[in-house]
């Protein structure tokens, strides 16, 4: 069988938990922040599980994850 090509546009963006779920970053905490209250600017930094419905699709884009 050959390789499986890594997408590395998903790989730059996602990454492992040590119990196999996919870590993500926010959307919407890159520009226009002016506007937004202070505390939804400090939930946007932290980082997020990717939902269980998106898992299977992200987790073939990563197949040597």
């Amino acid at each position: 069988m050959p390789k499986i090509k890594t997408m590395k546009g998903a790989a730059k963006r996602f990454r492992l938990t040590a119990r196999d779920k996919i870590r993500r970053r926010k959307a919407f905490a890159s520009h226009l922040l002016t506007k937004k209250p202070r505390d939804r600017k400090r939930a946007l930094r932290s980082p997020t599980l990717v939902s269980s419905s998106d898992y299977h699709r992200i987790r073939r884009l990563l197949p040597y994850a």
